[in-house]
């Protein structure tokens, strides 16, 4: 259509986020995050290890029922995602949480995402096609790192108007991204050979909301332990980072391994649905999480501060 999605979605739009991003962040705080190697390491194991592998043993008990099978292997193909380039980075900046470590996961878990995810798929799912790894992982660099650094050297050069006029990087971000969800709809829905069956679709968009639930009160939990060390403003950064999953290098993965495929649109459902459906649930979570934030940071600024000596 006039939109153009495969230039203005797959470059512009996604380009246009992560400059936008590299704009809005301070490079100190992005420095900073590159040594936080505790939190990067929950965030990819549980995204690329833990999420996939707990999908797959779920989909052996849901496979004795009657929901569409091809459906059932998109909801593996949600697993087997990297983060996404997105909505983790918005909802964690909408909090007020640590916005520098979901920038550098989101980017960081793409580019493993390159390797890891074409690789997780042939695993649980298998296909004969091959992988392009060099094209994906050039576009990938030219449509993420590069903006994001172009973002970062104009900041230096208008930092000062930026502070004085404060520009609303959030609601850029969050209208750019509506339009990638509207075209990714319009290109899968379009396909006339699709086929869905009404009760396979309910069950499937039940499944996905009870996952993003259950994965996001566990990572709160694993974050939020005596032991873990992480701020509450990294468990806001993990909640996201590990439990989204990206759809703008998702669905023209999907077009990759699995080339050819009659039923590519069915297995493609389940992420269109899923990556609408976190960025809901984390909108409506936004307040919660943040009052905890911030009710946390309290508690722990008053444990901190020293005790005033008793007069005798």
């Amino acid at each position: 259509g006039p939109l153009k999605p495969e230039v203005t979605i797959t470059y512009i739009a996604v380009s246009a986020i992560f400059f936008n991003s590299g704009l809005s962040l301070k490079t100190e705080e992005l420095t900073s995050a590159l040594m936080h190697v505790k939190l990067h390491l929950f965030v990819q194991i549980f995204t690329l290890v833990f999420f996939p592998t707990a999908i797959w043993l779920f989909l052996q008990l849901l496979s004795i029922t009657p929901i569409n099978e091809w459906l059932l292997k998109g909801l593996q193909t949600v697993g087997c995602m990297p983060p996404p380039v997105s909505s983790a980075v918005i909802l964690t900046k909408a909090v007020g949480g640590n916005e520098a470590a979901a920038i550098f996961n989101s980017a960081f878990g793409s580019f493993l995402g390159i390797v890891i995810t074409p690789l997780l798929l042939l695993l649980f799912l298998g296909s004969s096609s091959s992988v392009p790894f060099t094209s994906i992982f050039s576009q990938l660099f030219m449509t993420v790192v590069v903006p994001l650094i172009i973002g970062q050297i104009v900041r230096r050069y208008i930092k000062d108007w930026l502070e004085r006029k404060k520009p609303p990087f959030g609601a850029i971000s969050s209208c750019v991204l509506l339009m990638i969800i509207y075209t990714t709809f319009c290109d899968t829905f379009a396909n006339p050979n699709i086929d869905l069956d009404k009760f396979s679709l309910i069950i499937i968009v039940f499944i996905i909301f009870s996952v993003q639930m259950s994965f996001m009160f566990l990572t709160f939990l694993f974050s939020t332990r005596n032991n873990s060390s992480f701020t509450p403003a990294d468990t806001v950064a993990i909640i996201f980072c590990s439990t989204h999953k990206s759809l703008t290098l998702g669905i023209p993965m999907l077009k990759i391994v699995f080339a050819g495929y009659e039923y590519l649109s069915l297995i493609s459902v389940p992420l269109l649905i899923y990556h609408p459906a976190q960025i809901l649930l984390g909108s409506l979570l936004v307040p919660t999480i943040k009052s905890w934030m911030i009710s946390r940071q309290k508690a722990l600024k008053l444990t901190r501060q020293p005790k005033a000596p008793v007069k005798v």
